[in-house]
């Protein structure tokens, strides 16, 4: 069995991974003895599940809605979906506590490291890093208030139909008020209103009510339907290895996303398969190079593919680096030194890769 982390976090999630890099800089000195102190990532896999959930409430009046409004969809019962909208996969670099090295600087040099706040490294001799370029994180929403929450539904109760005791005759009066509310509207359109309003601004406001009271009316006798978005996420580390296909959430078509183990949802599974795995550099003749003396660790990561399946078919794929499935090698820390033309470096912060190295100048 593959051995991985898997976290699974609340919904409505504020959000994450974030961008930005909080940075530390370290300088090579006599106090640290010229050796700098970091960790090399692992690849983490952030996945999000946007999931779609829409509830339906019958109104008052339903009974009543095709007698009085023609209506013959009306909402007659409570009900409530949830759908999988959309998945987004994310890889993010965590420090790998098997993975603490010491780069080693020449005595009375000042090379300095760029740290993320997690220690990994950033980059050598330079303030620059690489830019992530991560993509759009679905949000979390609430559902819109309804025509019946809105400020305008106790408005359009009239002080008869409040003081009714009879469904039948608080539905026959609603129906009237919608019609009375069309008319209204009609005249003031068609310029025939006893007081009109005063200008083009007043007009749209008054308009705006009369439609918000008559869409209050026409819900209870329709209903209501709302939808909101939950967002949730888990966090899933492979190893070397990958990860066979997995049980990491569950969907219910009641309530979206679950807990792995709530059996009230349908299994979504996760693998992560290694397509390539990192090497070590070789020279000319073949022979694999050595990782020189106090060098300046990076990962070399492989490459995967990683699926996410629901129901028996594939809902989002993504081929990543991945870190663990990788070697790690040096850079020679004279590099960095080098009193005419000192070098600089620059590295993934997912994976640990050596992006650019060139002349600090």
């Amino acid at each position: 069995m593959n051995k991985y982390i898997l976290i699974l976090a609340a919904a409505a999630l504020s959000g994450l991974p974030a961008t930005a890099q909080t940075s530390q800089k370290l300088t090579a000195g006599k106090a640290s003895e010229y050796g700098l102190i970091y960790t090399l990532p692992a690849t983490a896999l952030d996945i999000y599940f946007e999931a779609e959930v829409s509830e339906e409430h019958p109104g008052e009046f339903h009974n009543y809605a095709r007698r009085h409004l023609g209506i013959n969809d009306a909402v007659t019962a409570d009900s409530r979906q949830a759908t999988l909208k959309s998945v987004t996969i994310v890889p993010r670099g965590i420090p790998n506590p098997d993975k603490r090295y010491m780069a080693q600087f020449k005595a009375g040099t000042t090379p300095f490291m760029l740290l993320s706040a997690d220690n990994l490294p950033l980059s050598v001799n330079t303030e620059d890093v690489v830019a992530i370029d991560s993509p759009e994180i679905p949000e979390a929403s609430a559902a819109t208030p309804t025509a019946l929450e809105s400020p305008a539904a106790a408005q359009a109760v009239t002080a008869e139909m409040a003081r009714s005791s009879s469904t039948s005759k608080r539905a026959e009066l609603a129906a009237q008020r919608i019609f009375e509310l069309r008319e209204t509207r009609s005249d003031i359109l068609s310029g025939q209103a006893d007081n009109p309003p005063a200008d083009g601004q007043a007009m749209q406001l008054v308009l705006d009510n009369l439609s918000a009271q008559e869409a209050a009316l026409t819900a209870m006798f329709a209903g209501t339907n709302s939808s909101r978005t939950d967002v949730d996420h888990i966090t899933i580390v492979p190893d070397s290895t990958g990860m066979s296909e997995t049980i990491v959430a569950r969907l219910s078509a009641v309530e979206g996303i679950l807990p792995a183990d709530n059996l009230a949802g349908a299994p979504i599974t996760v693998s992560v398969k290694i397509l390539e795995q990192g090497v070590m550099p070789v020279m000319e003749n073949g022979a694999t190079k050595t990782f020189p003396k106090g060098g300046v660790a990076y990962n070399i990561p492989g490459r995967a593919l990683v699926t996410v399946n629901y129901a028996g078919r594939k809902i989002a794929e993504k081929e990543i680096a991945l870190a663990q499935a990788g070697v790690v090698f040096g850079l020679d820390p004279k590099l960095f030194t080098d009193k005419k033309e000192p070098a600089k470096a620059l590295f993934d912060p997912t994976t640990g890769a050596l992006v650019e190295l060139g002349p600090a100048n």
